[in-house]
């Protein structure tokens, strides 16, 4: 452990650097996964480090075969959940998965993993097994800070109302119900949406709408901080580029969208609004090159991510942790 701790921040770049004191603490070492694991656990170190900068990088251990990736990550987390249906499965169970898809040119925006959901996870693990040419960060924002920036107006209506998500699932576009709630069974699906707080209407014999209101700001379970904590970013037709979203308006009417947002009351969430928070996000986010073989921890209620554009191949493994939920 004292080695590794020595040498963190060696053979960082100034970009690096910048992250470690920021949104992102590095611990360089090598010796593969036994030694990353024994550095690891039991450590309260790494605890306290993921409580500070809500990330941490561990770097020249080696972390690319599923199975190595799987024992680190337990490691970490007090157990690892199956597969949502949104990922590509690696392991048989789909605890080990691939990032969902996102179109490479295209910047994935700033989110907290499963914030929409009613369970989430409090850690998400990533392992680079192919960085890109060019591109393809991941990059960190501190949720803390986001919530300190966006305007005190803006806050408290969030805070009072949440965030109302309507998802309409439309045959041919995007993931089907089938493939989302891992089953054809329509009464199967009505009694997950009723156990999961979720009102659903069938529209068609083959399209499905759901509508549900999850908190915009939590607490954190352990260290109590509160953090701007929601998926906004990846509902709200504002934050599509240009062409998709002309493309799609061009298609269906608003209430038609396979998604979008809404205040927790049902009232419109300005363009202008998520326009600032878009901003705050872009402001304070810190970024790092990949390297094959990097392990990264995140909070996810403490830490954003995202991903960068990129050119080339580009491989990671994902696994989310310790799962919570709104519901106490």
């Amino acid at each position: 452990m004292h080695e590794a701790s020595e040498s963190r921040m060696q053979s960082l770049s100034a970009e690096q650097r910048i992250g470690a004191v920021t949104q992102c603490s590095v611990i360089v070492g090598s010796g593969g996964a036994d030694a990353l694991r024994r550095i690891i656990h039991p450590s309260p170190r790494i605890d306290e480090a993921l409580a500070q900068h809500g990330a941490v990088l561990f770097r020249g251990f080696g972390i690319t075969s599923p199975e190595d990736f799987r024992s680190v990550a337990e490691a970490l987390t007090v157990d690892l959940a199956a597969d949502s249906h949104e990922h590509e499965p690696v392991s048989s169970d789909g605890v080990v998965q691939t990032p969902v898809f996102y179109a490479p040119h295209q910047k994935l925006l700033w989110h907290n993993e499963n914030s929409f959901n009613l369970e989430w996870p409090l850690r998400i693990f990533f392992a680079c097994v192919e960085s890109a040419e060019q591109g393809g960060e991941t990059p960190l924002v501190d949720s803390r800070a986001v919530l300190e920036r966006i305007d005190r107006n803006v806050v408290e209506r969030f805070r009072n109302h949440g965030v109302m998500y309507v998802r309409n699932y439309t045959r041919g576009l995007g993931l089907g119900w089938e493939t989302v709630f891992g089953t054809s069974d329509r009464l199967a699906i009505e009694e997950r949406c009723r156990s999961e707080a979720v009102e659903f209407e069938w529209r068609s014999a083959s399209d499905l709408r759901t509508t549900f209101v999850r908190p915009a700001i939590v607490r954190h379970p352990r260290t109590g901080d509160e953090s701007w904590f929601n998926q906004i970013q990846h509902w709200h037709p504002s934050c599509l580029d240009v062409e998709t979203r002309e493309a799609l308006f061009d298609i269906f009417e608003e209430d038609e969208l396979p998604r979008n947002c809404f205040f927790g009351d049902g009232s419109a969430i300005d363009d202008s609004v998520v326009g600032e928070i878009l901003r705050v996000y872009g402001e304070l986010e810190t970024a790092f090159r990949w390297e094959p073989g990097d392990f990264l921890a995140v909070d996810n209620v403490l830490t954003a991510h995202g991903r960068n554009p990129y050119v080339g191949s580009r491989r990671l493994l994902v696994a989310l942790g310790d799962m919570h939920s709104f519901v106490p």
